[in-house]
Parts: C-alpha cells; sequence; structure tokens
C-alpha cells in the first residue's frame, strides 16, 4: 500500500473518530442488540474497546482486482468482501443448527424438504440507514451469486429453485429446493453468501451495506482502508479501523510483520513460519483441524490421458505423500487419501488410505499404454506450498516413467481466467474446509466446470440421497459410498492438508472467533 493511501486513511479515521465522540450515545443506542453469536457485545458500552486500526497483509490478484466478490478468485477478496457485507451465517459446530447465523436470525426446512424459509433479522441496516429486508437477500442470491463465474457462489444456484424464490413480507425469504435436501443450512451458511443491497450492479467503494467495516479506500493491488461500522448488527467491532494489505511473496508478508508494518501476516510459507518461532514480537496463529487446507492436482478426464481410470490410478499411486508432509511442511500437516474435506463429520475417514506404490503405477501405464506419455502440471502460489508440491510430484511422476513439468504463473493468476484453468490437463488447486458433501455438490456434480471432466449421475444419485436423508446414520452410510467411488475412479490427487500458517504481533486477539478462519474476518478482533 502507498504511503498515499496510509495518509489518506488515517486522516479518514482521526475524521470518523470526531464523529463519533461528537454524535455520543444516541447513535450507538440505534445499534441492534440482537445478538447473533455466543460471545459478548462490545460496543454500545457494554465492554471496552480496544480501538485502534489493525493492519493485516495477504495474497492478492494484482492489478486485476476488483471489488466484485462475486467474481473475485483471490483469498483477500474475500476477506475483504466479509469485513465490508453482511454474511447469512458461518458454519459452527458448535451451533444449534451447526452454524451461527448472520443477517439472518434462523432457518425453516418443510417437512417435505422442498423448501426453507430465511428469516431475516430485525434492524439489520445499511450504512445509508436503509433496512435490509427480504429484496436485498434474493437480489444477492438470484441475481448476482448465482451468476458467478466462480463455483462457490453458484452452490446457491445448484440447490435451490432461485426462479421460484420469492419474498414473504420484509423478513422472510421462501427458496423452493431443486431436490430435497437435509443439509442446506450448511449450504448457505459457509461464511461466503454476503448481502448486498437490491438492485446493485457495480461495485464501488461509496456503495452502502451492512458488514462490521465501512470501505473507505480502495487500490487495486495495493491494499483497501476501512472504518468501524458503529451500527453493525449483533456486535460492534472492537477496531477503529482496518487495513488489509496485498504482498504477494510470503517473506514480504512476514518482514511487514516483525517490522511492525503489519499486525497479522495471512498464509506464510512453513519455511517462512519457521524463521518468526523465535520471535519473541510475534506469535504463530495457525489454522485448526478442519479448517485445513486441502491441496491437490486436477486430472482433466476430457483429456487424454486422463481419460483411462489406469492413468488416474497410477498418478495417485505414483505421489510420495509422507515426503511431501516433511519435505514441504515441516511434519506440519496431515496426509490426505484424494478426498477433500478431512475433519468434517461427513468424511469418508473409513477408507483405507492409498499407498505410495510406484511399482505397480508404471505398471497401470504400461496398461494403458500410456508409459512415457508427456504432461505439463499448471500450478501457481495461490497458497503457499502449492508450487512446492507441485515440483515433487512431477519428480514422483519421472519416476514412473512419466515426462512431466511444471508451469507455475504468476500470483493470483491460477484461476483468473476460469473457463480457460478448468480446460487444463493437469492443474495444481486447492479446497475451502467445507463439508464433504457440500464440496461434492459445489465443485463436482453435474459434470461442472470445475469437475474437469467427471460426470458420474449414479454418484450425484448417491449424494442427493445422502444429503435428503434426516437420519444421520444412513446419510453417513450413502455419503461414503459415494465418496467411495470418487476415490476408486476419481480425477483427484490430494496428498496434503495444510494449516494456514498465520502469523500475528503479541496482542493481537479474537480473529478466529469470527469463524471460517482460512479466510479471516475482524470483526471480534482486538489489539493489545
Amino acid at each position: 500500500m502507498s504511503r498515499q493511501i496510509d495518509r489518506r486513511a488515517f486522516l479518514r479515521r482521526g475524521a470518523a473518530g470526531a464523529a463519533a465522540l461528537a454524535v455520543g450515545p444516541g447513535l450507538l443506542a440505534a445499534c441492534s442488540t440482537d445478538e447473533p453469536g455466543s460471545a459478548g457485545k462490545p460496543g454500545t458500552g457494554s465492554s471496552p474497546r480496544s480501538g485502534g486500526t489493525l493492519r493485516a497483509a495477504f495474497v492478492g490478484g494484482g492489478a486485476s482486482e476488483t471489488l466484485d466478490f462475486f467474481n473475485g478468485p483471490s483469498a483477500l477478496d474475500l476477506v475483504r468482501a466479509r469485513a465490508w457485507h453482511g454474511t447469512l451465517g458461518n458454519l459452527d459446530p458448535t451451533g444449534p443448527d451447526g452454524v451461527r447465523y448472520g443477517v439472518l436470525k434462523g432457518i425453516d426446512i418443510a417437512d417435505d424438504l422442498s423448501a426453507y424459509t430465511l428469516h431475516v433479522r430485525p434492524g439489520v441496516r445499511f450504512t445509508d440507514g436503509s433496512r435490509l429486508t427480504s429484496a436485498d437477500i434474493l437480489h444477492s442470491l438470484s441475481a448476482l451469486a448465482a451468476r458467478s463465474k466462480l463455483p462457490v457462489y453458484r452452490l446457491a444456484a445448484a440447490n435451490f429453485d432461485l426462479a421460484r424464490a420469492k419474498a414473504d413480507g420484509d423478513l422472510k425469504v421462501v427458496l423452493p429446493t431443486l431436490r430435497p435436501i437435509a443439509d442446506g443450512r450448511l449450504i448457505l451458511c459457509q461464511g461466503n453468501f454476503l448481502v448486498v443491497k437490491d438492485g446493485t450492479k457495480d461495485f464501488r467503494e461509496s456503495m452502502p451495506s451492512c458488514g462490521p467495516f465501512r470501505l473507505t479506500e480502495f487500490t487495486a493491488g495495493q491494499g483497501s482502508a476501512f472504518e468501524r461500522y458503529d451500527d453493525h448488527y449483533g456486535h460492534v467491532p472492537h477496531l477503529d479501523g482496518l487495513e488489509l494489505r496485498s504482498i504477494a511473496d510470503s517473506t514480504a508478508r512476514a518482514g511487514a510483520l516483525t517490522g511492525g508494518a503489519v499486525d497479522f501476516a495471512h498464509d506464510l510459507s512453513p519455511v517462512t513460519a519457521r524463521t518468526l518461532a523465535d520471535d519473541a514480537k510475534v506469535e504463530l496463529a495457525p489454522t485448526k483441524s478442519p479448517y485445513l487446507v486441502g491441496l491437490s492436482f486436477q486430472l482433466n478426464m476430457s483429456a487424454e490421458p486422463f481419460d483411462d481410470p489406469r492413468v488416474r490410478e497410477a498418478f495417485k499411486l505414483a505421489v510420495d505423500r509422507e515426503a511431501m508432509v516433511k519435505t514441504v511442511f515441516y511434519g506440519n500437516a496431515e496426509t490426505g487419501n484424494d478426498l477433500p474435506s478431512l475433519g468434517f463429520p461427513d468424511y469418508a475417514d473409513g477408507i483405507p488410505q492409498r499407498a505410495h506404490d510406484p511399482e505397480r503405477a508404471r505398471a497401470l501405464l504400461e496398461e494403458a499404454g500410456a508409459d512415457g506419455v508427456k504432461v505439463e502440471l499448471t500450478t501457481g502460489p495461490e497458497t503457499p506450498g502449492m508450487v512446492e508440491m507441485a515440483t515433487l510430484f512431477v519428480e514422483d511422476l519421472k519416476k514412473i516413467g512419466v515426462r512431466a513439468s511444471v508451469r507455475e504463473l504468476p500470483p493470483g493468476q491460477l484461476y483468473a481466467d476460469f473457463p480457460a484453468y478448468s480446460a487444463l490437463p493437469l492443474a495444481g488447486s486447492y479446497q475451502m474446509p467445507i463439508p464433504a458433501l457440500s464440496t461434492y455438490q459445489m465443485n463436482t456434480a453435474g459434470g461442472s466446470p470445475s469437475a474437469f471432466g467427471w460426470k458420474r449421475s449414479e454418484t450425484d444419485a448417491l449424494v442427493a440421497k445422502a444429503r435428503a436423508e434426516r437420519d444421520p446414520e444412513r446419510a453417513r452410510e450413502l455419503g461414503t459410498q459415494a465418496q467411495r467411488t470418487r476415490w476408486d475412479e476419481g480425477n483427484q490427487v490430494v496428498p496434503v492438508f495444510k494449516p494456514n500458517l498465520n502469523a500475528q504481533a503479541k496482542g493481537v486477539d479474537g480473529i478466529p472467533d469470527d469463524l471460517f478462519e482460512q479466510f479471516p474476518g475482524f470483526s471480534r478482533a482486538s489489539l493489545a
């Protein structure tokens, strides 16, 4: 971020603080007190705020960054949006419905699973003073999320008939389901379905919204600045302000932290994180299961040689997963088993661990007539470890006779053209930590572009049946069958689950309380 934007943000923070003092308790008293979480109620005079501005560094998308988060593929795009806009809810295993609601106060499900009724939290206001209503939620889901080029935002449209969705007054939205589903709350409350005003087409700095902070500055590829929104529903942030800075290089993010330029550095490389272990001024704050990132390789079944199941199995058997965990992550990661969502309740943990068997891999390639095949693996440093793992994977493939090479794209560019990405024959990837069956529905069902050629109606049907089952044991049985099919015949190699190795200055607190740790929020964060 430039000195210019720092200075401008500083001046605005000062002005905002003065304005708050002038307005006094009257404005604060107008805040909603309908607390969505179990934590206390900072703000509104109930507990002291830490104040100050927290500065955080992330990998961004470079000069192509946009405020339209529905089409922004980088971690920083979503973190910025979560600071600015209200969310329907977050996954929370301790919550009564497995979620913590945001701008919603609850979701009812029809007995026959044919419809979901979303109850809007009363009194939620946008920064222009208008109330959030059902029309805003309908617009955000139907007109924006459903038309996103990113699968994560099309998930609602893949499960609900948004063309027949309707408002029932100002505080209810009725979403008919496309098929009976029992896990729709987990779909809608993943932390990434954010709400903007009805009619929003263009995203600009001055647009009103209802998240914990107001956006005051944005420079693509550099950063953004926020000030606290004192009328935020439920709880007012401890912080006066927030700055999110785009710093692509892991070492540079760590240097900014140790040098005092930032207070939080997101997703450091394992090598960089080790250098901070003895620094008394900072502390590591890695994410914990189930908030682990699955690092994977996608084998495109629409292209040779991956249309042959023997080749796909050979590539899976070629991977030395233990070596990746030890070499790339110094042991601070979990071994993957070619399935996403490790640690979530619906993860199929009873399936045997895939072996490292290069001899069998070579034999399978010979059977398939693919010995000596040439492949190029495209990847990028979207999260630390991706390029290093790709390098080791290519070396493993060479050991079974594959003429493999790596093509590394610049930071933030791997997913920038998603149609082109999903057409690659062999590509690196990472998965958001969300439940297994939701992941399948989002990325794989119905021949989704992100399925890389996988199209199995029988597996889709198994997943649909599991998701429509109210008996948890039966749902788990069906879900395991579906995941076994993916394990046997699928086109995804998932060798490792790694934590996000975040680091923060001593005294920073409360960031995990915002949930969705992979893309941290700061509404409950505080400084010493």
